[in-house]
């Protein structure tokens, strides 16, 4: 198994721990605010002993900042000394693969071995933003094919009789060595498939790809979408056998009930969201007095079922009791609250409980 992939556990950690992050800006928050907020986790993370820190990618939602995961990361770089930076995704059909091979290999030169590159296939975003990224072919992409001339872009491996073969490459990467006559010193971030049903599962197995699932959206289709991609899984010159890692949203706090607000708090933001709506997440008391129809409860009970939280301890008790469901080989969590301070301590409160070191960066 390609080591860039593996996990590693730290501590008496049973299994790899990891961190997505959206930089939420909530109610009352500046994105200037969310982003500071996101580096200082970042921090955290690499002091404690978490294995990646990953960025999703999201458009046209105020309450998320991060539209540009690449940006982020060029930040991060600089910001941590040891943790796997990563997309969690990067959403392929919004981009042209050349760009997204370009900025990955620049990220990878800027930090080599540390980082990761998710693709997906959603928008990430409603259908008018995703028709304004896609320059109005939303409906028109092939996710397989866009997929096929990221990794030829990323190689340099294009077929002989390809357009792009004689000229067009991505710079960082392997032809800029071979063109400045140097020994191969370029290599590209290990490519993993992300998914909340089984498309991305059946393709990720079918190339010998890592899967991460997004259990944070769709937990009713983890079980489904792992026991595929197992199945399915063809070893390849990347993996030898099937790697994954399911992500759960999460929210601890030094009281369950805190916690629980919290929680609740992002449920409604997802509430307004899943009813076209513009939404932001509010503070917990105005959650908490906001008076609800009988389907906006239903709703917001819905999402709230898929977050993990309580204390630290009890936040680590829920995600022990889901590994033992999926097998995973590592979990990771998003946190999920309306405050920086929030979020952080949460991430503070699990570390401790998962025994993970208290600086493993010195």
């Amino acid at each position: 198994m390609n080591d860039s992939i593996k996990g590693v556990r730290q501590g008496a950690a049973p299994f790899p721990l990891s961190i997505l992050d959206f930089a939420m800006a909530g109610k009352g928050l500046t994105a200037r605010e969310a982003l500071a907020a996101s580096i200082e986790l970042a921090r955290l993370v690499d002091r404690r002993g978490f294995t990646r820190y990953w960025v999703a990618e999201h458009h046209s939602s105020p309450g998320v900042t991060t539209s540009s995961p690449a940006m982020l990361l060029a930040r991060l770089v600089g910001e941590t000394k040891r943790i796997r930076l990563g997309a969690g995704g990067m959403m392929l059909p919004n981009f042209p693969p050349l760009v997204v091979a370009e900025q990955f290999g620049l990220l990878a030169s800027m930090a080599p071995g540390r980082i990761d590159l998710g693709v997906g296939r959603a928008p990430g975003t409603d259908m008018n933003t995703a028709a304004a990224l896609r320059r109005g072919q939303v409906g028109a992409e092939d996710f397989p094919a866009q997929l096929m001339e990221l990794l030829a872009f990323l190689d340099d491996d294009f077929p002989d009789d390809h357009p792009f073969k004689a000229d067009v490459y991505a710079v960082p990467g392997p032809r800029q060595d071979q063109e400045n006559g140097v020994p191969r010193s370029f290599a590209r971030p290990p490519v993993w498939l992300l998914g909340s049903s089984d498309y991305s599962a059946r393709l990720a197995a079918r190339l010998g790809f890592p899967f991460a699932f997004a259990a944070h959206l769709a937990d009713q289709n983890v079980m489904m979408a792992l026991d595929i991609y197992r199945r399915s899984f063809q070893p390849s010159a990347v993996l030898d056998q099937p790697y994954v890692i399911a992500s759960f949203g999460v929210m601890a706090a030094d009281d369950e009930h805190e916690a629980r607000r919290q929680a609740w708090a992002y449920s409604h933001a997802m509430m307004r969201m899943s009813t076209r709506r513009p939404f932001v997440v509010p503070t917990a008391q105005e959650a908490e007095i906001y008076d609800y129809s009988p389907t906006e409860h239903r709703i917001t009970d819905m999402w709230n079922a898929k977050i993990m939280s309580g204390t630290g301890a009890q936040v680590i008790e829920q995600l022990n009791a889901w590994q033992q469901r999926v097998n995973a080989d590592e979990l990771m969590i998003l946190n999920l609250g309306h405050s920086p301070q929030a979020i952080y301590r949460s991430t503070e409160l699990i570390a401790d409980a998962y025994g993970m070191p208290q600086n493993i960066v010195e």
